[in-house]
């Protein structure tokens, strides 16, 4: 157990039964009454941020987050399947907790943030901020908009993925995508 004054920027804690992690607080001392601790807190399941407000030095239950590698193997009915870097250990996932699913390529390296407090449970799989895929399929350009790279076509990617890519990039060529915003970031050197 620790209390609001153990509270710091990524502290894991429990809130209404739901993992969180703080990310931001401040200590709050009014003239009149008492001092309280005001919250931003992320739901570490699913990602959206509550407020919340503690009087100070209120008894918060404090929980262990890990984040270890993993490397995608396949994909079937079961779901995603993955491998532990180190251990070889294999688990499979429902595609709710994969984030961006469509951009694994077998191999690719992810990272997974697990409760361990709650029997190694996993919370989110984390594709790294970029990854590199071949364009398999990409509309033609319009004669003419190749000199600006604001305007873009659709293509779709090697993993199935569709995304907005600008008119020079053409099929065959690897592209680097920016796995939080889903956006073509540049074409690969090779």
């Amino acid at each position: 157990m620790a209390t609001t004054a153990d509270f710091r920027n990524g502290l894991c804690i429990e809130y209404n039964g739901k993992p969180c992690a703080i990310v931001w607080f401040q200590h709050v001392k009014p003239g009149k009454g008492g001092a309280f601790v005001k919250t931003k807190l992320r739901n570490l399941e699913t990602g959206r941020i509550l407020e919340n407000t503690y009087t100070a030095g209120e008894k918060i239950e404090v929980i262990r987050i890990e984040r270890r590698p993993y490397q995608f193997l396949y994909k079937d009915d079961g779901g995603f399947h993955f491998m532990h870097n180190e251990t070889f250990e294999q688990i499979d996932l429902l595609a709710e907790l994969v984030d961006n699913p469509d951009l694994l390529k077998e191999g690719q390296g992810v990272e997974m943030m697990i409760h361990t407090d709650d029997n190694d449970r996993v919370l989110t799989c984390e594709l790294p901020p970029f990854v590199e895929l071949e364009v398999t399929y990409a509309e033609p350009g319009v004669r003419g908009d190749t000199a600006s790279s604001t305007v873009m076509k659709r293509a779709t990617l090697e993993t199935g993925a569709e995304i907005m890519i600008p008119t020079f990039v053409n099929e065959g060529e690897k592209i680097k995508i920016d796995t939080r915003e889903r956006k073509y970031a540049e074409r690969v050197k090779s």
